[in-house]
Protein backbone atom coordinates (compact mmCIF):
# COMPACT_ATOMS: atom_id res chain seq x y z
CA UNK A 1 0.00 0.00 0.00
CA UNK A 2 1.51 3.29 -1.10
CA UNK A 3 1.22 6.20 1.28
CA UNK A 4 1.25 9.73 -0.04
CA UNK A 5 3.93 11.68 1.89
CA UNK A 6 1.71 14.76 2.11
CA UNK A 7 -1.15 12.72 3.58
CA UNK A 8 1.22 11.11 6.06
CA UNK A 9 2.55 14.52 7.10
CA UNK A 10 -0.97 15.86 7.58
CA UNK A 11 -1.97 12.81 9.61
CA UNK A 12 1.12 13.20 11.78
CA UNK A 13 0.36 16.89 12.29
CA UNK A 14 -3.23 16.14 13.28
CA UNK A 15 -2.10 13.44 15.69
CA UNK A 16 0.47 15.79 17.20
CA UNK A 17 -2.13 18.50 17.66
CA UNK A 18 -4.53 16.03 19.27
CA UNK A 19 -1.79 14.84 21.61
CA UNK A 20 -0.92 18.42 22.47
CA UNK A 21 -4.53 19.21 23.31
CA UNK A 22 -4.82 16.12 25.47
CA UNK A 23 -1.40 16.85 26.99
CA UNK A 24 -2.55 20.29 28.04
CA UNK A 25 -5.42 18.66 29.89
CA UNK A 26 -3.11 16.10 31.49
CA UNK A 27 -0.57 18.70 32.62
CA UNK A 28 2.33 17.30 34.63
CA UNK A 29 1.26 13.68 34.12
CA UNK A 30 2.67 13.73 30.59
CA UNK A 31 5.93 11.82 29.94
CA UNK A 32 7.91 11.68 26.76
CA UNK A 33 9.12 8.46 25.14
CA UNK A 34 12.73 9.00 26.22
CA UNK A 35 11.70 9.30 29.86
CA UNK A 36 9.64 6.11 29.59
CA UNK A 37 12.60 4.21 28.14
CA UNK A 38 14.96 5.56 30.81
CA UNK A 39 12.50 4.54 33.50
CA UNK A 40 12.20 1.03 32.03
CA UNK A 41 15.99 0.65 31.93
CA UNK A 42 16.27 1.91 35.51
CA UNK A 43 13.61 -0.56 36.67
CA UNK A 44 15.35 -3.42 34.85
CA UNK A 45 18.59 -2.52 36.63
CA UNK A 46 16.84 -2.40 39.98
CA UNK A 47 15.25 -5.80 39.33
CA UNK A 48 18.67 -7.24 38.53
CA UNK A 49 19.98 -5.78 41.78
CA UNK A 50 17.13 -7.35 43.75
CA UNK A 51 17.81 -10.71 42.09
CA UNK A 52 21.49 -10.43 42.97
CA UNK A 53 20.67 -9.59 46.61
CA UNK A 54 18.30 -12.55 46.79
CA UNK A 55 21.02 -14.83 45.38
CA UNK A 56 23.48 -13.64 48.00
CA UNK A 57 20.88 -14.15 50.73
CA UNK A 58 20.32 -17.74 49.59
CA UNK A 59 24.07 -18.35 49.52
CA UNK A 60 24.21 -17.11 53.11
CA UNK A 61 21.27 -19.34 54.04
CA UNK A 62 18.96 -16.44 54.87
CA UNK A 63 16.38 -16.72 52.06
CA UNK A 64 14.36 -19.23 50.12
CA UNK A 65 15.36 -20.37 46.62
CA UNK A 66 11.81 -19.64 45.37
CA UNK A 67 12.38 -15.93 46.06
CA UNK A 68 15.55 -16.03 43.97
CA UNK A 69 13.86 -17.74 41.05
CA UNK A 70 10.98 -15.25 41.18
CA UNK A 71 13.35 -12.25 41.31
CA UNK A 72 15.46 -13.59 38.43
CA UNK A 73 12.36 -14.26 36.32
CA UNK A 74 11.09 -10.71 36.95
CA UNK A 75 14.46 -9.22 36.04
CA UNK A 76 14.66 -11.34 32.89
CA UNK A 77 11.15 -10.32 31.82
CA UNK A 78 11.90 -6.63 32.28
CA UNK A 79 15.19 -6.93 30.41
CA UNK A 80 13.49 -8.75 27.53
CA UNK A 81 10.87 -5.99 27.38
CA UNK A 82 13.53 -3.28 27.19
CA UNK A 83 15.37 -5.21 24.48
CA UNK A 84 12.15 -5.70 22.49
CA UNK A 85 11.40 -1.96 22.64
CA UNK A 86 14.98 -1.17 21.59
CA UNK A 87 14.71 -3.56 18.65
CA UNK A 88 11.42 -1.98 17.54
CA UNK A 89 12.90 1.54 17.76
CA UNK A 90 15.90 0.49 15.69
CA UNK A 91 13.63 -1.21 13.17
CA UNK A 92 11.47 1.91 12.88
CA UNK A 93 14.56 4.09 12.46
CA UNK A 94 15.89 1.83 9.71
CA UNK A 95 12.50 1.92 7.99
CA UNK A 96 12.55 5.72 8.10
CA UNK A 97 16.03 5.72 6.57
CA UNK A 98 14.75 3.58 3.68
CA UNK A 99 11.96 6.03 2.87
CA UNK A 100 12.46 7.94 -0.35
CA UNK A 101 12.70 11.68 0.00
Amino acid sequence: MAVDPLSAARAYQQAAQAMQRSGEAAGADQMDFGALVQDAVRQAGQSAGVAEQQSLAVAAGQADIVDVVTAIAAAETQLQTVIAVRDQVISAYQEILRMPI
